[in-house]
Formats: C-alpha cells, structure tokens, sequence
C-alpha cells in the first residue's frame, strides 16, 4: 500500500498554480470520475479516462469562473487506499458575478501511485445560484 497523501497533495499544490499536469500524471488510464450528482459540470454519468475528464470538466471550469476558481483544502485524511479530502471551492461566476464558497469532500481511491476514482461531494444547489446553469435533474 501506497502512502496517497502526497500523491494528492501533489494534485492540489498543481490546481494552486493552475496546472492539472500533476493530476493528469497520477490518474490510471482507466480511471472514473464522479462529479457530485447535479452540480453544474455533472453530465449524468462518470467520466472515464483523462481526456474525457479535460473536456467535460477542466475545460467547463474556467470559461465559468475563469482565474477567481480555486479548491481550498482544510485537510487530507488517508484511509488505506483511499483519501479524503476536506474543504471548500471559491470562485465568482463570470455569467452572474456572483460569489461560490460551498464546502466539498473528495474521495481519491488509488491503486499503486495512479488514482483509480475519484468522487466529489459538494452543495449543488450553491453551484446552480451562483452560475445560473440548472444542474440534470436526471
């Protein structure tokens, strides 16, 4: 078992600077993630892969928030293969100029050194006030 802690940590230091070239590194070619069920960049189903990640998320988030987007991690707990994540988003919708703070939880599970899943948990209804996009009801 691999200690995945810094294995993200590595993760949230690059979205920091705005690169995702750290999480693209970690992810298995096969991994799935899950956006939070509703929340603004979920498309019903899980994403599989890195480019579909890049194009249905990482490429959404900053035509939405533009440069104001960051994660602020509280804390990062391992639990095995797994690791959790604490925290908040903060950013400022370009289409309402209105302010997201909502807290969130990420689950990282890993296999080895890649990250094999991956699942948010935040408030949707917070991302839908703030960008005026109405999340899936489906």
């Amino acid at each position: 078992m691999v200690d995945g802690v810094p294995i993200i940590r590595r993760v949230y230091d690059g979205f920091d600077r705005g690169d995702i070239g750290p999480l693209l590194a970690a992810l298995d070619p096969d991994v799935e993630w899950n956006e939070a069920e509703h929340v603004t960049f979920w498309r019903g189903t899980a994403f599989h892969g890195a480019d579909a990640i890049v194009e249905g998320l990482f490429a959404r988030i900053g035509p939405t928030f533009g440069r104001t987007w960051a994660v602020h991690v509280d804390r990062l707990l391992a639990c095995g293969d797994t690791v959790i994540m604490q925290g908040r988003y903060h950013g400022t919708a370009r289409a309402t100029g209105r302010e997201l703070s909502p807290q969130v939880a990420h689950i990282w599970d890993l296999v080895g050194d890649k990250i094999v899943r991956f699942q948010q948990y935040t408030d949707t209804w917070l991302f839908a006030q703030a960008t005026g996009i109405t999340p899936l009801t489906s």
